[in-house]
């Protein structure tokens, strides 16, 4: 920025100067930024103000549309998007008067000129500024700035508007992230998107797109366009976005009508759910979407694309968790990809550390993770220094993504760590206390640009200032050294298949007389408050007898167990106090007591450690005692009276014919060949790297043999979780641990430096107390 521009910028901000003490600080530039827009527009109208004033005479006399007249009088502009029709200017406005003046000459704009004003709530405070007396004053000195084209280019006029947002965006820093990245992470994004194209670098008169999904007031696409504007002043760049705040898209908006951009490519609405420019491909995407945001509010209609229209919508690899809709941007971007055969696009998204690794295999996130890196779009990613949004400390990643990549990097990610790559600010702007200047980014942009390998490189960084509070060591840890480094993955690195293992199942049974009282009470959720109501009201009155008349008989106390359930077991819900209110839930369970105690006259009460002779003793002895049993009594029965032991034997499932493959679960016992029934307390998950120099089956075996049997001899693969995708065994995930690449061990201090300490404190301490009880 020049310094023309920086004096006239700062000019414009000194409007602040009347707003003191009758505005807060948060609302300059909702003042200022509309009357310097107003001022500018007022400028640029002034050549074809007489022809366009001539042109309304006559067209106000026709019988036609409104939209008609305006594409009448756009013609009388000589070119421009805007116009306005009023005789009046900031300097003929009178000071009698000058509300509904001013009033009715921002009424006198074209609509799109005037929609901005309407979303700036610019009326509003035209009417506080006119109750504090202030209107007159500011519409004077704002009169007589020359923000005339021929004094202001639209370039320069630009840069004077992004630094009255940026001021804006500081004295209101509490929100400020939230409609505002910062220039400095702006600035390297784009470099690193953009850096590529030589022909838009170059090349005279080319023309190049820039979409911003999430504008908000529109620094990625002002950047964008000035990164270009520096290196080729003959290029053309259209800008494309979409904002969700009204405020922030009037400035945007604003802001692309200074630029001379078709401000009809400015959306408003929510760019996820109501993507108003669905149809359109860009060349470059720019993005800072929210941290974290959930999406509950749009879920219905983002599951509707991702189901009714699969691959051929936005969402067909995945949906993340409604917690965080980061991803469904990147994805969106990516679904504005143009096709290879017409050029190309090029994409930077700035994430945060979620989008690299939440979700296991098979979730949405891996799912995206997996579509992004199976199709060769990510080009590298790089992290950045913590503290360096106004409105997060956080740790946050640049994503840059392509679908035309050079023949170097296809197949293969670049990993840049830039976390110490900043310095600190003379004054913290919320939570942004870290900024980069051009030699920081210049490192980054150079690294990603030669696509190499960079080993843990020093850099001339100050340390970080340690704290002085309390006592300090005498011989303290060492500082890790700050670096710079850079590593390159192949794309499938990131990925694995997780695969189930499954260990047998190995149960113990015992009709003893411990485990058959415990079905006098349901086993699920009424188990603990059967076990209340009988220990209070049933057992000293109840009889086991099968002619008992009062067993589960409760009327008389209904009042007292109600207000007990309700106050110690407040999850059960009213049915749940019915059912256990009622006799017929306790003469049920009786009834499978009594059937339990009769098994019992005919079993013994010897344990047992093998399971599968249990459905033949079962049958025996019902039939030996005249009873029979539905399935829900044998279930309960045998959930009673078995428990899990690991000195028993395994539990059969199935004999099958065939060959053995202990490897999946069939094993060669004797001459049969057995398949045990899975323990799903001792399922685990084991996850193995991808490797496309052998087939899937080779690597999963491998991996457990080497990595799970010598550990647990009796597990096996279970062969029926498979992928989705593939039909292979293990369901595929991928990951991008990019903390766990580039970790550099700290040894521990010394012991005797450690206990050196513990005496110098612990002589303090005995000092103190000496002097305490002296």
């Amino acid at each position: 920025m020049t310094q023309e521009t920086n004096n006239l910028a700062a000019d414009l901000w000194a409007l602040a100067d009347l707003l003191r003490g009758d505005f807060k600080q948060s609302q300059y530039g909702r003042v200022i930024l509309p009357f310097a827009l107003l001022r500018r527009l007022e400028c640029v109208l002034e050549s074809s103000k007489p022809a366009v004033l001539a042109e309304a005479a006559k067209v106000e006399k026709m019988a036609i549309a409104e939209e008609a007249k305006e594409k009448l009088l756009l013609r009388a502009t000589g070119g421009l998007s805007f116009f306005n029709t009023s005789p009046m200017d900031l300097g003929t406005l009178g000071e009698s008067g000058i509300k509904a003046n001013l009033e009715r000459y921002i009424q006198c704009f074209s609509n799109d000129a005037r929609e901005i004003f309407d979303h700036f709530k610019f009326a509003e405070f035209i009417g506080l500024l006119n109750d504090a007396n202030l209107l007159y004053k500011v519409v004077q000195k704002v009169r007589t700035m020359d923000l005339h084209p021929k004094a202001v280019s639209p370039y320069e006029m630009g840069l004077v508007f992004e630094e009255l947002i940026r001021k804006f965006a500081e004295s209101s820093n509490e929100t400020a992230g939230e409609h505002f990245t910062p220039r400095d992470i702006v600035r390297l994004t784009t470099s690193l998107v953009f850096m590529e194209d030589d022909e838009a670098l170059t090349k005279p008169g080319i023309i190049r797109t820039i979409y911003d999904p999430t504008a908000g007031t529109g620094g990625f696409l002002s950047a964008g366009m000035e990164y270009v504007h520096e290196l080729n002043p003959q290029a053309a760049m259209r800008a494309f976005g979409q904002e969700l705040n009204p405020e922030s898209y009037a400035i945007c908006k604003a802001d692309m009508l200074i630029k001379g951009q078709d401000v009809s490519n400015i959306k408003l609405g929510n760019t996820l759910s109501n993507d108003h420019l669905y149809a359109s491909k860009f060349d470059y995407m720019l993005s800072n979407p929210p941290f974290g945001v959930d999406w509950k509010k749009i879920e219905g209609d983002i599951a509707d694309e991702h189901t009714l229209k699969g691959f051929d919508g936005r969402f067909g690899p995945g949906l993340p968790r409604v917690s965080d809709g980061s991803l469904l941007f990147l994805l969106h971007l990516i679904s504005k990809l143009r096709d290879v055969k017409d050029g190309g696009s090029r994409i930077g998204i700035i994430l945060n550390g979620s989008p690299l690794f939440t979700g296991g295999a098979g979730s949405g996130e891996s799912e995206i993770r997996r579509h992004i890196l199976e199709s060769d779009l990510l080009e590298a990613i790089v992290a950045l220094p913590t503290d360096m949004f106004y409105n997060t400390g956080i740790a946050t990643y640049v994503w840059v993504l392509s679908n035309k990549k050079p023949a170097e990097r296809k197949g293969k990610v670049q990993l840049i760590n830039g976390v110490n790559l900043c310095g600190k600010m003379r004054k913290s702007l919320g939570s942004k206390r870290n900024v980069m200047d051009e030699a920081d980014i210049a490192t980054i942009t150079r690294c990603f640009g030669s696509f190499e390998v960079v080993d843990a490189q020093a850099l001339d960084k100050p340390a970080e200032p340690k704290s002085n509070r309390g006592r300090q060591a005498a011989n303290p840890k060492p500082e890790a050294a700050k670096t710079f480094s850079s590593k390159i993955f192949a794309t499938y690195e990131f990925g694995y298949r997780r695969i189930t293992i499954e260990r047998p199942l190995r149960l113990s049974w015992q009709f003893s007389n411990e485990r058959i009282a415990s079905l006098r009470f349901e086993s699920g959720a009424l188990g603990s408050a059967m076990q209340w109501i009988y220990s209070e009201y049933g057992q000293a009155q109840w009889s086991d007898d099968a002619d008992c008349p009062h067993y589960g008989q409760l009327g008389e106390h209904h009042v007292e167990i109600r207000a007990y359930l309700k106050s110690h077991f407040a999850d059960l819900k009213e049915k749940q106090i019915k059912d256990l209110l009622d006799a017929n839930t306790w003469l049920a369970q009786k009834a499978v007591l009594r059937k339990a105690r009769a098994l019992q006259g005919e079993i013994g009460t010897a344990q047992c450690d093998d399971f599968n002779g249990y459905d033949e003793a079962i049958k025996a002895a019902s039939k030996r005692a005249g009873t029979t049993l539905d399935a829900r009594e044998k279930k309960q029965i045998g959930d009673a009276v078995s428990w899990k032991n690991p000195a028993a034997e395994k539990v059969i499932k199935k004999v099958h014919k065939g060959k053995a493959k202990p490897l999946y679960g069939l094993f060669a016992v004797n001459k049969d060949i057995i398949e045990y029934q899975a323990d799903g307390e001792l399922r685990d998950f084991e996850n193995v790297a991808l490797d496309p120099s052998r087939s899937v089956t080779a690597s999963v075996e491998a991996y457990f043999i080497a990595e799970v049997q010598p550990h647990v001899p009796d597990a096996w693969i279970d062969a029926s979780k498979r992928d989705a995708k593939d039909g292979e065994i293990g369901i595929v995930g991928y990951e991008i641990p990019f903390n766990r690449h580039f970790y550099q061990y700290q040894p521990p201090r010394p012991l005797e430096d450690i206990d050196t300490d513990l005496d110098a404190v612990s002589a303090e301490i005995m000092a103190l107390l000496r002097e305490v009880h002296s």
